[in-house]
This record gives structure tokens, sequence and C-alpha cells, in this order.
């Protein structure tokens, strides 16, 4: 009868496609990204969650929302799952990024976010995200499943700060695919275990 949450990263952008950093900024799915959500839809309805949780940004509800129809459910959206505002990167591509300074990209190429001019820091995104996912947690009973639907770098560094681990371990994380699921388990001592990642 232990709990059990799905981190779902969202379907595909033209963005994504692009190599273009979106952060915060609110871009749609592109039709990969729609065929990706309708086709992981199944997958986790077939968990029977209980619950959708969702980033507010668009990439993210409407990935919540096909899945959650196909759970019979409604989403709820808490803007603690959003993506990493990425400040004065967001927009450009990896390219223009390269192009204007060789050694921000490589920092950025590292995961090393926390000096991007308007930007949060990790550890802000992760303490968001993980009370995102805490609360999540909280509103399921004996035996219920949850889903988060957010973003890659927002669930690498919030999944970190959930199970408690040292903040420098999100960089041993590969990067989650589109549609791209973490399933979280809970012990019988009440403590979290991944028992999938990047399914």
């Amino acid at each position: 009868m232990s709990r059990r949450i799905v981190l779902l990263r969202h379907g595909r952008t033209a963005w994504n496609a692009e190599r273009r950093i979106q952060g915060q900024l609110d871009v749609e799915l592109d039709a990969v990204g729609v065929e990706q959500a309708q086709a992981v839809a199944p997958l986790v309805a077939a968990l029977d969650p209980v619950l959708v949780w969702s980033s507010d940004l668009a990439r993210a509800r409407l990935t919540a929302e096909t899945v959650a129809k196909e759970a019979g459910l409604e989403p709820s959206y808490d803007e603690r799952l959003r993506e990493f505002r990425l400040g004065d990167y967001q927009g450009l591509t990896h390219a223009e990024l390269d192009a204007r300074d060789p050694a921000a990209f490589a920092r950025f190429q590292r995961g090393e976010w926390d000096d991007i001019p308007g930007a949060e820091t990790t550890r802000e995104v992760a303490d968001r995200f993980a009370a995102a996912v805490t609360d999540l947690a909280a509103a399921l009973g004996p035996g219920e499943t949850g889903v988060a639907v957010s973003h890659g770098a927002a669930t690498r560094s919030g999944l970190v700060a959930f199970l408690g681990w040292p903040a420098e371990l999100a960089h041993d994380l590969r990067a989650l695919g589109n549609c791209a699921r973490v399933v979280l388990e809970q012990r019988s001592t009440g403590t979290w275990a991944i028992a999938a990642y990047n399914l």
C-alpha cells in the first residue's frame, strides 16, 4: 500500500527542437509534443492516479491536461513546478549564447546557472519544487498515486532536494527526455525511493 509519485516532463516544443532556452517563457507544445503527451497519457493513467498537479506554463499544462483526461481527472496548477527562470538567457539558442559568450555557454552546459543575470538560483528552484512534491505526497492516501507534470532541469534539482540528497548530485542524473517520467515509491519507513528514472 505504498504511495507513489510520478514526475513527468512535458512534451516537446519547437524551442526544444531548436535548442532554444525556454526557462519560464511560455511556449506551446509542437505537433511532436502533442503526440508524445497522447502516447504517455495511457501509461500514466494505468497507474490509477488520483491527482494530477502541473506547472502553470503552457507546455506542462497541455501535457497534464492530456494525462488527466485519460485518467478521468482534472489537473491542478502550481507555479512552484515551473522550470528555472533563466533570466537573460531565455529566448537564446545554444549557438547564440555560445557565440555571445563561450565561457558563459560552457558554464550553462555544465548546469552552473546561479550566476546567470536575472535567473533563480538552483537552491530556490529545488526548494520550491520539493515543497510542491511534499504537498502532493501529503495529499495522497495509502496506496494512492499522484502525478506532477513539470520541466527537465527543475525536476532533477527538485527531485534531489525532495530525497534529501546533496544538491550537486542533480548533475549526475541524466537529462529527462520529453514526456519521460520518474517514479517514486514510499518505503514502509516513510522515506521515498526512485523506482524508475527517465522512463
